[in-house]
């Protein structure tokens, strides 16, 4: 397969790239194994760590706090729902954890949408039979 893909001109160099690189990284992969490693020293930590979960009473005095003049905005009433038979604080830290996730994947959505807007494409084919990304004028 591999004489194949350096038979063709267009893939040739890239595979060529492609297999450097996986050689380098096995390469660091076998002399890290031989180097010292040294565990950081830390403080014991407490096992008694508790978990506090937020209340809507804390959502409103944390609104407050951080944005007085709107203060706190909840138009669909989601801080005093219980969702899937849960506790209000477990679908408030759900809700939080969805909100996070979420937009991370938007930011990371958007830089690809400038990458893509400005002409940057994968350096390969964009299908298997030799279609290549469309051509854009960077407009």
């Amino acid at each position: 397969w591999i004489r194949a893909q350096l038979r063709n001109p267009k893939l040739s160099s890239f595979v060529v790239m492609a297999l450097r690189t996986v050689l380098l990284a096995l390469c660091l992969g076998m002399a890290a194994a031989f180097t010292q490693h040294r565990l950081p020293t830390m403080a014991p930590r407490s096992a008694s760590k508790t978990v506090t979960m937020e209340t809507k009473a804390d959502l409103v005095a944390l609104a407050e706090k951080a944005n007085p003049a709107i203060k706190y905005f909840d138009p669909l009433d989601l801080g005093s729902q219980s969702l899937w038979g849960t506790s209000e604080e477990a679908t408030i830290g759900f809700l939080r954890h969805s909100e996070i996730k979420h937009g991370r994947i938007a930011m990371f959505a958007f830089v690809g949408f400038c990458a893509q807007s400005n002409g940057f494409t994968w350096p390969w084919a964009m299908q298997t039979d030799g279609t290549p990304f469309p051509e854009t004028d960077g407009t």
